[in-house]
């Protein structure tokens, strides 16, 4: 069975509204989308840090809830897990505040990848020195068996005086990547460039040829050598936008799997397959800011089960 191996941190987000606290869901950019995947019926696994306490506790058993394999979540005695304060505005926007205190690499074990498998990296983590050698080895196994690599650039404004230190090491993941996904604000924080087709083909085209550019409410482009095109967005209220990037993640990395698309496939993908993998992507990220949670809801993802289960 093909499965989506994601490599990321975990933390506790404890969501404020009007200056009270108002809930707390375990998250983290990678483990939002592994979450809405599992939960969909995608086969999953996640590569990630706990500490050990009550909060890492919550994360594992999460994980396990959500049919998310928590088998290479490595625990780390005398640590305590990452927490972020999560404000909304009166959009129901976040900003955030995080508390982590970092881990120090320790023995890991490698999950065995297969070339029908899929790779999800990105945010801070994909360039923290600290855990470097942990994700180029597991993008190493996966590039040699020809697994498909997604990355999301994932890119906060809080790390902006250190974007030319890590440039390098971006430069590096768009290298290992099939697919390179960040938002105008990712790429404004980088480059101060928001316009899409100059990133592309300034910024990425020469290390990796598809580009999913967000845009919020404005939607996605999608850029590549052979295709450029806008996909709108479905008008929603958010409940919350906590995860709604996460979420277009987990649902291209879905459209991939139901479609069948391997990374043989994707220089031959069609406008109509980018519209049918995009569009699930965009149902997602829907899904996600009508809930309160980081996640798609129970509904949504029993629908989902059904379209992967074998007819």
């Amino acid at each position: 069975m093909r499965r989506v191996i994601g490599i990321g941190e975990t933390i506790l987000d404890i969501l404020f509204k009007n200056h009270q606290a108002v809930s707390s869901v375990p998250g983290g950019s990678t483990f939002n989308s592994m979450i809405s995947l599992g939960r969909a019926g995608v086969s999953s696994c996640l590569l990630s840090e706990i500490g050990d306490d009550k909060v890492g506790g919550m994360v594992r058993s999460f994980l396990r809830e959500n049919r998310v394999d928590d088998s290479y979540l490595t625990e780390y005695p005398d640590h305590k897990s990452p927490i972020s304060l999560a404000f909304l505005d009166e959009h129901n926007n976040a900003t955030y505040s995080f508390y982590k205190e970092p881990f120090k690499q320790t023995d890991w074990q490698c999950p065995t990848i297969g070339s029908d498998d899929i790779i999800l990296f990105g945010s801070y983590y994909a360039l923290n020195p600290d855990m470097r050698y942990k994700v180029t080895t597991l993008l190493e196994k996966a590039h040699k068996v020809g697994a498909i690599i997604y990355y999301d650039v994932n890119f906060r404004r809080n790390h902006a005086g250190e974007a030319i230190k890590l440039m390098s090491t971006v430069i590096e993941n768009f290298e290992y990547a099939d697919i390179v996904k960040g938002s105008d604000e990712d790429f404004e924080v980088l480059y101060r460039i928001a316009e899409g087709s100059k990133i592309f083909k300034e910024k990425v085209d020469f290390y990796c040829p598809r580009l999913i550019y967000s845009r919020g409410s404005q939607g996605v482009d999608l850029y590549s050598r052979t295709l450029t095109k806008h996909y709108p967005i479905e008008p929603v209220t958010p409940v919350s936008t906590i995860g709604a990037g996460d979420n277009l993640n987990a649902g291209i990395l879905y459209g991939l799997i139901k479609y069948r698309i391997r990374r043989n496939d994707l220089d031959n993908l069609s406008e109509r397959d980018w519209n049918d993998i995009i569009r699930c992507g965009l149902e997602f990220a829907a899904e996600t800011c009508r809930q309160a949670d980081n996640y798609v809801g129970s509904q949504f993802a029993a629908k989902r089960r059904e379209e992967l289960s074998p007819r």
